[in-house]
């Protein structure tokens, strides 16, 4: 079992959002990225979802030597179509994978997301860029 899909229906029930799983290699350190839709991540947050996650591994028999969770940041990833659907509205950065008039890496107001296809407002021009395509896709942090 791939360790996302053993972590995130654990974290959805307990009322997180498993957002990204790093692992640096197998037996040393793993990272959790978590999320909630009622606000930032607290420490509290992070205690309780690391006693929780601990058992679990221990329990599935995961080998790591330091877990460690935290909040996905300001520039939080956008990884799945329910985060884009989420996110709608806001500016985000985006890196493709095959490149689109010569270009990887656009800017832009994520407009909607239709199926599985984004509409983004970069540099003037109104862009429809399969999910597939993306690379990497994070928020542009609004300070």
């Amino acid at each position: 079992m791939l360790l996302f899909e053993l972590l995130e229906p654990t974290l959805a029930g307990m009322g997180y959002e498993l957002v990204d799983v790093e692992q640096s290699a197998p037996g040393k350190l793993l990272r959790v990225f978590v999320d909630k839709k009622e606000g930032a991540i607290t420490l509290d947050d992070c205690v309780a979802i690391s006693n929780h996650l601990g058992q679990l591994l221990a329990v599935e028999n995961i080998d790591y030597y330091r877990l460690e969770v935290s909040s996905p940041g300001l520039d939080r990833p956008l990884k799945k179509r329910a985060d884009f659907i989420r996110f709608t509205g806001e500016t985000i950065r985006i890196k493709l994978r095959i490149a689109w008039q010569g270009q990887k890496n656009f800017v832009g107001l994520l407009k909607e997301v239709q199926d599985d296809t984004l509409t983004l407002e970069a540099d003037g021009k109104t862009l429809q860029i399969e999910l597939r395509n993306l690379d990497k896709a994070r928020l542009v942090p609004r300070l």
